[in-house]
């Protein structure tokens, strides 16, 4: 016998609600697994792609995971310490950079800049602010990592759990499929296909697309002198997944260190202002229709409101989650949508028009 649909939708809301509450009391404690439960989803196809061209499943997972710590170790030794390194700098010469741009202004525009002024009176302050509260943030932002995800938790718990989980991930997804309930085994299929598509083409197309202009921009920018090049690249790639707000960002700062680094030389500033221009034409003409391609559901405001809202109702483990909800919640409303317009509410109870055979209707009670 079916269930009622409102018994229905109790169940499925008394689910929810327990979900969220245990990501509520448990999130630090869950933290762990669903990062390590994140990354063996992003891994799965790369495994299935190694089974099929030969591999067994654990050697399939031995080498992905010999691969990744590689890659997580070079990382950790080269990049990070550079990005911390140019960052500091960045800051403390911040105070440096705004007198510049104070004497330049004087020099240039007296009238606007002089000593009672409150445009200099602005200037003068933001530097040192930048240096006092981005050492600030530095500070904080380190020290909220070590308590928030430990190095044991990356070093011991994170790998390991990723490593079983990839290694029997398609019998995991078996063993959920055989408890679905049988009379909505078919939607909820079919909703999770829609759903691991959105999500999946997204996160991984995102994911290359970022990692691309990243690499891009710090290479371009440090290939033509640019002081803190590697560091103002990264940010830049890393905040592209917003349309046009990453672009302005790293255009903004680089164009503005181009013009102190490079006062005098027209060349190297319009090389820097064409890096960002080829920048935006490789990611809108090529790297986003070819990686992203049409995956919809994940449109970058609803993205921010869902990691907002579960960042601030959660904390980090609930930015982790954001993501999937959002993509989940994008699929079951179009969904609804589809629902709605096959039904009696959205069609109406008139019995649709039948035109006799060989008799033509006018156009306006056809429609």
């Amino acid at each position: 016998m079916v269930l009622p649909v409102k018994t229905q939708l109790k169940y499925w809301g008394i689910a929810t609600g327990i979900f969220f509450v245990l990501l509520w009391l448990m999130g630090n404690v869950l933290l762990p697994f669903i990062v390590a439960a994140a990354i063996a989803y992003l891994l799965d196809p790369i495994a299935d792609r190694l089974e099929r061209l030969g591999l067994s499943r654990m050697w399939s997972v031995i080498l992905i995971t010999l691969l990744a710590a590689i890659l997580f170790i070079a990382l950790l030794i080269l990049l990070v310490p550079m990005l911390f390194e140019q960052g500091t700098q960045l800051i403390n010469t911040a105070p440096d950079i705004f007198r510049q741009l104070l004497d330049f202004l004087s020099a240039r525009f007296p009238q606007y800049v002089d000593e009672d002024s409150v445009l200099r009176g602005s200037l003068a302050n933001v530097g040192e602010m930048i240096r006092t509260r981005g050492g600030e943030l530095l500070n904080t932002l380190l020290s909220s990592m070590r308590n928030v995800v430990s190095a044991l938790v990356f070093i011991v718990i994170v790998p390991v759990v990723t490593f079983y989980l990839l290694l029997d991930w398609d019998n995991l997804v078996a063993r959920v499929d055989t408890l679905l309930p049988r009379d909505h085994a078919p939607t909820i299929r079919r909703l999770a296909s829609e759903i691991d598509e959105a999500l999946s083409g997204f996160v991984r197309g995102q994911a290359a697309v970022i990692g691309i202009l990243a690499l891009y921009y710090s290479v371009t920018l440090m290939s033509v002198g640019l002081p803190f090049g590697l560091v103002v690249g990264v940010v830049t790639g890393a905040i592209s997944f917003i349309p046009y707000i990453g672009a302005i960002l790293g255009g903004t700062i680089s164009i503005g260190l181009a013009l102190f680094t490079f006062w005098g030389e027209p060349l190297w500033i319009g090389a820097v202002i064409g890096i960002f221009i080829v920048g935006q034409i490789l990611e809108g003409n090529i790297l986003v229709p070819k990686l992203v391609g049409g995956y919809v559901g994940l449109h970058p405001v609803w993205l921010l409101l869902a990691l907002s809202v579960f960042g601030s109702l959660f904390g980090f483990v609930g930015m982790l989650v954001a993501v999937p909800v959002a993509a989940a919640l994008g699929v079951l409303v179009r969904f609804a949508a589809e629902r709605y317009r096959d039904s009696a509410l959205y069609r109406g109870a008139t019995p649709p028009l039948i035109e006799p055979e060989g008799v033509i209707l006018p156009s306006d009670l056809r429609d």
